[in-house]
């Protein structure tokens, strides 16, 4: 798939809809989208536009907080709520419509960081260490430190994060984009 993909699936899960008009707007005024616009640029858009988006894109991480390299496999539709403090590892595996919360690192001392699953709720201040896996259409409650797998269709929240119940999966994950639309 093209970059124009990746770009009008993050505009979708914003908006639930894919316009010039929505990008435009969110373009100028929604930081998270702003910064997802270049790292799509920087990271899909073939080598002769990631060389002249680099540069853009690196001032913007800098400038929203937002640090996710380059590198990072990140599926389709990724939804960052409130442009902040973010950090993810380059060897972290995001799946498709993902919603990632501010003050939220997904890290690994030693290793490999986390396989992501699609359909996934991280809420704010969340820390997911190590190489561990969260199942599909999980939910990580805020504040929690997640150190061990986390199972599809749970919600886990506490330090250290503890699947606490079934009920609602992906209830949180608006506007899925699906592939081939």
């Amino acid at each position: 798939m093209t970059v124009i993909e990746y770009v009008k699936s993050d505009l979708y899960r914003i908006t639930g809809k894919v316009n010039a008009t929505l990008f435009i707007r969110n373009y100028i005024f929604n930081r998270s989208f702003n910064f997802l616009f270049w790292f799509r640029l920087a990271s899909r858009g073939g080598p002769v536009i990631s060389f002249f988006s680099y540069p853009i894109y690196r001032y913007k991480k800098i400038k929203y907080g937002i640090d996710i390299s380059h590198h990072t496999d990140v599926g389709y539709g990724l939804y960052i709520g409130h442009a902040g403090p973010i950090i993810i590892n380059p060897s972290a595996k995001i799946g498709n419509n993902v919603n990632v919360s501010q003050y939220t690192t997904i890290g690994a001392n030693d290793g490999v960081a986390a396989k992501i699953s699609d359909n996934v709720y991280i809420g704010p201040n969340c820390c997911i260490i190590e190489n561990v896996c969260i199942g599909e259409c999980a939910t990580i409650g805020a504040g929690s430190v997640v150190t061990k797998d986390i199972p599809a269709n749970a919600t886990a929240v506490g330090n250290y994060a503890k699947v606490v119940n079934y009920n609602n999966p992906g209830r949180y994950i608006k506007n899925r984009w699906v592939l081939n639309k």
